[in-house]
């Protein structure tokens, strides 16, 4: 079921491909927007989860989930509420397990179907809103999609769901990547969970052996070294096909808006199920030429990110 847009996505021309629209915001875009209060939250596992309050005094709450190696800083993430502040939203941006500044207290970290944490902000922020808006970027786009569509009791407060640059096919997407083409990309992830396992293996010894990183080459070899068994999957593929949002999909009983640039550069050709999307009433997808990688950009400096403007204006829409 298309929606009319009315926002326009123009990107400037400098950024004439989609590894450009990609990299450039990441390295170069600065969003200043410091919290109004920061928090930890309880785990049901005597864990604690790390997040940031943007407050206005609204009734209305954005609940943004970062993507992969992200946490509630990055640009992506303040741009958005940024948006969600000037349209009447309250804003909670969370930091997974292993994302915040402080070290965490169990073993397991994040990964791309951990509902269980996002389901414990929600029970978190839920008391104090009237109504709940979810928006995750990449990583944080499944969770929010598989989270919508399991066959779980939805808190009623909880009114529609936007997914940015999703890898909807957690394999696919991970084996593009990691292909030599796109082997920065690779590098620069593996790097950063590289640096947090040793940081997790000074308290976990058992759990996070250094010795095997001599064998992780690609994003799959990190999943099936520590990401699968670690969180209670036999290796990467059984965690990429239980935790693919793409399944989720139809059982998704609120609004949610899909919206992946066709030149993503970490898409597979799966993460755009374009014969799905005749099927879902209560899925939207958009897959417009441009945009990279949580990127999308415009060509107008003093205008938000067409993401930005696209989420919220979907979000805002009979709420």
């Amino acid at each position: 079921m298309p929606l009319l847009q009315s926002c326009k996505l123009q990107r400037p021309k400098y950024l004439f491909n989609g590894h450009l629209e990609t990299v450039f915001p990441a390295l170069f875009r600065k969003v200043i927007l410091p919290p109004t209060a920061q928090d930890f939250v309880e785990t049901h596992d005597g864990d604690f989860l790390e997040v940031d309050w943007h407050r206005r005094g609204n009734a209305k709450l954005v609940v943004i989930s970062h993507g992969l190696e992200g946490n509630s800083s990055r640009s992506y993430v303040l741009g958005m509420a940024k948006q969600a502040l000037n349209n009447g939203f309250d804003v909670l941006a969370w930091n997974y397990r292993g994302c915040g500044a402080a070290v965490n207290r169990k073993a397991i970290f994040y990964h791309s179907g951990a509902t269980y944490d996002l389901e414990t902000i929600v029970n978190y922020a839920s008391p104090s809103y009237q109504e709940i808006f979810l928006i995750g970027f990449s990583l944080g786009g499944n969770l929010t999609l598989k989270y919508l569509g399991e066959k779980r009791k939805l808190d009623p407060k909880i009114k529609k769901g936007v997914a940015i640059s999703v890898p909807l096919d957690l394999g696919g997407s991970c084996d593009k990547i990691s292909t030599l083409a796109f082997g920065l990309y690779t590098r620069r992830f593996l790097n950063s969970l590289k640096q947090k396992i040793k940081k997790k293996s000074a308290h976990f010894q058992e759990e996070f052996p250094l010795a095997k990183f001599a064998s992780i080459r690609t994003l799959r070899d990190f999943d099936n070294t520590f990401t699968g068994p670690l969180h209670g999957f036999f290796d990467a593929e059984e965690y990429y096909q239980i935790n693919s949002a793409l399944q989720f999909l139809p059982d998704i009983q609120v609004p949610a808006l899909v919206l992946n640039a066709q030149n993503d550069p970490f898409l597979s050709p799966t993460c755009y199920p374009t014969q799905l999307a005749q099927q879902l009433d209560q899925v939207h997808f958009e897959f417009p030429i441009q945009g990279g990688h949580v990127g999308f950009m415009q060509s107008d400096p003093q205008q938000p990110f067409y993401s930005e403007a696209r989420a919220v204006e979907f979000i805002y829409q009979d709420s």
